[in-house]
């Protein structure tokens, strides 16, 4: 069966008491100030890594503002592996868009390495800058690199993304949620991006709300996200036939709600992928 992972994302809203009214870089500023200070890290990261675990996951997408490679020093990185093994929970990708030169690659890269995994997911500015370069160094550090789409309207502008060939170290972070809002079906463009695919983020979203803004960024963007199958990305039946052309590697469950905890719909999409799955 695929990995099924809690991308850690899904809190970003919690440092400001799930009312995100500022926008994701609130969310993310504030991540950063809760787990950077190392004498709190250990606490902080283990009743989060519990938390996850309490809700029946065993893998998680550790998001990077959560462990940072601009900040995580020995000592972090120490911790963060001690409590992940406390837990039995272990890393299966490193949701990260920050870094710009190969010096920042192998900040990265040190990361991962305390983690235990080698699949990055989101992006990196050497994809558009100097592709033949982060392709190197990618192979030489031993690490896979997913981008994942945001801005992208349709499957064939996520593969220009990453362009043609190295398809050992170049790959895709499928976000069907984005994929919605931004226009296009997520499961017709399934077949497009499968082939590169190696990493699914399993996201739903809500029909877009009409009227009034609410102040909240995302609903207002139309990117309300909630339980896995609540919403219009049909995305039970993008795991099915994800699976069904042979994708093997993890499903990501991703719901990042500005104004309520997700930890029960989080628990109930993992009951639901399983179903789908079996």
């Amino acid at each position: 069966m695929n990995p099924i992972s809690y991308i850690t994302a899904n809190l970003v809203a919690r440092p400001v008491g799930f009312n995100m009214t500022g926008g994701w870089m609130q969310g993310d500023d504030a991540t950063h100030d809760l787990f950077r200070p190392a004498e709190r890290f250990a606490a902080r990261f283990d009743e989060m890594i519990g938390s996850i675990r309490a809700l029946g996951y065993t893998s998680v997408d550790l998001w990077c503002a959560h462990l940072h490679p601009s900040w995580a020093t020995v000592r972090h990185l120490e911790a963060a592996r001690s409590v992940l093994d406390k837990h039995g929970v272990t890393v299966t990708a490193y949701p990260c868009h920050w870094g710009s030169s190969i010096e920042d690659l192998r900040l990265i890269a040190r990361v991962l390495e305390a983690l235990g995994t080698d699949l990055i997911s989101g992006n990196h500015g050497l994809l558009a800058s100097d592709r033949p370069a982060l392709v190197r160094e990618l192979r030489a550090l031993k690490l896979r690199f997913a981008y994942e789409n945001h801005p992208e309207k349709d499957g064939t502008a996520m593969l220009t993304k990453i362009g043609q060939g190295d398809a050992d170290v170049l790959g895709l972070a499928y976000d069907t949620g984005w994929a919605v809002t931004n226009g296009f079906d997520a499961l017709a463009a399934l077949p497009t991006v499968l082939p590169r695919l190696f990493h699914l983020h399993a996201k739903d979203v809500k029909p877009r709300r009409a009227g009034q803004p609410t102040g909240f960024a995302l609903i207002d963007l139309g990117h309300e996200t909630c339980t896995l199958g609540d919403g219009v990305a049909g995305i039970e039946a993008v795991i099915r036939q994800a699976v069904a052309g042979g994708f093997t590697g993890p499903i990501g469950i991703e719901h990042e709600p500005e104004t309520h905890d997700p930890a029960d719909d989080c628990r109930e999409s993992l009951v639901r992928v399983k179903k789908w799955l079996s």
